[in-house]
């Protein structure tokens, strides 16, 4: 027997009711805030992830799906949904007439990391950009959206933590600071780490390791080192999240896992899911779209991780999520070949109507029908035999009450509408 690959999963029947309605619910949200939905292929060509995401982080370094085609060119399945945003954001000019631009998508990415709870290979993420805005307070109302989203699926135990990553003036005075720390604490780093200090020291700061956690805790902090302008910017970010009643955290060593990151940084975090808490993440990248070959234009963005989100919704019974699968509105019982042909048809004038049937198309005894019907979980049965066809008179049941009645083959469609209502 065939089976899906390691950290790849289907998600069933019962399951899409639910990541329906988070999609719903995110949707809607998004175009109240004036975004409009984009879908970006999964695969591009990989050099846009080594230039956007970094060349020295796990995800390039460890994780992409990178494989070359017949003619030889490098591919990668997205293992993040915001660089193919911003290449379709400059190649289609999209800042032409104006440069303010609210996007949002939900899909796939790939990354091949080790599978754990609410984590796979193939994940799914909601993803909002904003391009064109430099205002500190877009910063905070993206924050507040994603607590308004979280509010609207009725998680209430969250947490914000935020930082600020500094610009590429102030930054590099910090990357110093803390290379001199990392140079201090060098037997205590990983061997990553000890790459990643000569390199990108900022990357050490993202790392699980505990040993390398443990050597970080008392870091320098880049909020000690912020040049005026990033300083005043994160302090209106805090000014407004405060007046919004938005609880947070500041916390310094929050670095998120991309290169592409300036000034403010963010997660949402539970404590829903164990070790793995952040359920999203963003921040402010000013230079990607300039990076990428597009105007130098500001950005910032979210996502949203979709699989440990609907597994907390799962185990909360949020959304009115249960386990038993909504059934058909009509499901018809037709015994006999001219039977099944009258039931087809009628079927299909239904659905057409609006009311989801199913209907039997073997040839089994009334009782075992009955039973398909019940596990089906079926609102109504119809039945149509050789003498409904003599009589011109259908039986409808209730299978909640048990109670059935004989409706007219005329007026069927009607009447079955009536009794839906």
């Amino acid at each position: 027997m065939i089976q899906n690959i390691r950290g790849f999963r289907d998600i069933l029947p019962e399951d899409t009711k639910l990541w329906q309605k988070i999609e719903k619910i995110a949707s809607e949200l998004f175009k109240d805030f004036g975004f409009k939905e984009i879908r970006i292929p999964i695969i591009e060509k990989s050099d846009l992830f080594v230039r956007s995401i970094g060349q020295t982080t796990d995800i390039v370094e460890k994780e992409m799906y990178t494989f070359e085609d017949r003619k030889g060119d490098k591919l990668t399945l997205r293992p993040e949904a915001t660089a193919s945003i911003v290449r379709s954001y400059i190649q289609y000019k999209m800042y032409a007439v104006n440069p303010i631009k609210k996007l949002y998508t939900i899909g796939p990415m790939f990354r091949r990391e080790r599978p754990q709870k609410g984590r796979f290979r193939q994940f799914y993420q909601i993803n909002a950009e904003v391009f064109g805005i430099s205002s500190p307070y877009i910063d905070a109302q993206l924050i507040l959206m994603l607590n308004e989203f979280f509010k609207r699926l009725g998680i209430r135990e969250l947490n914000a933590h935020i930082n600020s990553l500094g610009c590429f003036d102030c930054r590099p005075v910090f990357q110093k600071v803390l290379k001199k720390f990392l140079g201090s604490k060098k037997d205590m780093l990983c061997s990553n780490c000890k790459t990643r200090m000569q390199e990108n020291p900022l990357r050490t700061l993202d790392c699980k390791a505990l040993s390398c956690k443990k050597a970080l805790y008392d870091a320098p902090s880049i909020l000690n080192l912020l040049c005026d302008e990033c300083s005043n910017h994160f302090n209106t970010v805090k000014e407004t999240l405060d007046k919004q009643n938005i609880n947070y955290i500041v916390d310094k060593n929050l670095v998120r896992g991309l290169d592409y990151y300036s000034r403010t940084a963010f997660e949402i975090h539970t404590n829903l899911l164990g070790a793995q808490s952040a359920v999203a993440g963003g921040g402010r990248y000013d230079a990607l779209i300039k990076e990428l070959g597009g105007p130098e234009i500001p950005a910032i963005g979210f996502a949203i991780g979709f699989d440990r989100l609907a597994e907390i919704l799962a185990e909360m019974g949020a959304l009115g999520q249960t386990t038993k699968i909504q059934g058909p509105d009509i499901f018809i019982i037709s015994i006999g070949k001219k039977s099944l042909e009258t039931g087809y048809f009628l079927s299909v004038e239904l659905n057409l109507q609006k009311i989801k049937t199913e209907i039997n198309f073997d040839k089994k005894s009334l009782k075992s029908l009955m039973k398909k019907a019940d596990k089906l979980n079926a609102t109504y049965v119809l039945i149509i035999g050789h003498k409904n066809l003599e009589t011109n008179g259908f039986i409808l049941r209730n299978m909640n009450t048990k109670e059935q009645i004989t409706i007219s083959r005329e007026n069927t469609v009607k009447e079955i509408l009536e009794h839906l209502k």
